[in-house]
């Protein structure tokens, strides 16, 4: 039994499975800022599981096995003015459905997408927009699907373009599906995303491998109503926390008043006169050194799927 097991509800009582978020308790004894999201990230090309903010696993394979259980309606837009730094902080502009921005974007660039000009080819890096296309997926992996449901975020080189033979991004993955003599659902089939190797950006396409059986179809159609499923596609971004700032009270800050319980310090013994001594060099205050605090553990680098049926046993 491992420390660090992943996304296994087996042994979860029945009456706490598929609860609606976090109750105002956890919330409240927690600091009220949580942040209970498992997602999927493809950053630097290597498939990486989130759990509350942070990096808990990563993967060595190139590839991953899923079921789509959820997808966003529309394909939103972000635009950040800086350049990523290190630091997560809510995009300056963005759209929920790629036409207009969201009412809360904190430094919204134009009325709509189409006409702003961070919609320009050029006004990113090379030839590419400065406002990216990304759209939101819902996920369960093929070999845990009765698991916690994971948010991956689709960035446009792995939504648009064309297909070469099986290599097919998102789009062009499912209008073939849907091609078929008898369409297929993507819901109805596990779905191998893989690293595009000639990419030096993080891109994926899309594969079939097999027919969902009967049970597996049903647990998945249950997943697609839930709550759950619903905040994975939904487009929230991270606020910046708030610096209050200074009050303004009248009048000057009183300097330290000593308490009242506090006896007077005794007056200092009248020095004895003496022959000046030459004054000795004093020494240097010790400087405390700062107790260097433990590096984070660095997130187990493991096959995902191999460690699934250890979540929750912690």
């Amino acid at each position: 039994m491992t420390n660090v097991t992943l996304f296994n509800k087996a042994n979860v009582p029945a009456f706490a499975k598929n609860r609606d978020g976090m109750s105002s308790v956890a919330k409240a004894l927690a600091g009220g800022n949580v942040d209970n999201t498992k997602r999927i990230s493809i950053k630097g090309g290597v498939f990486r599981l989130y759990s509350g903010g942070k990096e808990i696993a990563s993967i060595e394979e190139r590839y991953l096995d899923v079921v789509f259980v959820a997808a966003a309606p529309e394909i939103g837009r972000v635009f950040y003015a800086k350049a990523y730094d290190g630091e997560v902080s809510a995009p300056d502009c963005w759209s929920a459905d790629g036409k207009t921005p969201s009412a809360d974007a904190g430094n919204k660039q134009h009325s709509n997408c189409k006409d702003c000009k961070q919609n320009i080819a050029g006004s990113g890096l090379g030839n590419s927009r400065a406002c990216r296309y990304q759209q939101r997926v819902a996920v369960v992996l093929a070999n845990d699907m009765d698991g916690d449901i994971l948010q991956l975020t689709l960035p446009a080189k792995s939504i648009f373009g064309d297909g070469e033979g099986e290599n097919r991004p998102l789009q062009a993955y499912i209008k073939w599906l849907m091609a078929q003599q008898e369409p297929i659902d993507p819901s109805l089939v596990v779905t191998r995303l893989k690293f595009d190797t000639k990419s030096e950006s993080p891109k994926l396409f899309f594969k079939e491998m097999r027919w969902l059986n009967e049970d597996e179809y049903e647990t998945i159609s249950v997943k697609a109503e839930s709550a759950e499923a619903k905040r994975a596609i939904a487009m929230t971004m991270p606020k910046a926390p708030t610096v209050a700032a200074p009050l303004a009270i009248a009048g000057t800050r009183p300097a330290k008043v000593e308490a009242e319980d506090e006896e007077p310090p005794a007056p200092a013994p009248k020095a004895k006169k003496t022959k000046p001594a030459v004054e000795e060099e004093s020494e240097e205050p010790t400087v405390r050194k700062e107790e260097k605090k433990p590096s984070a553990v660095p997130a187990k680098k493991s096959n995902l799927a191999a460690m699934v049926d250890d979540w929750d046993e912690s």
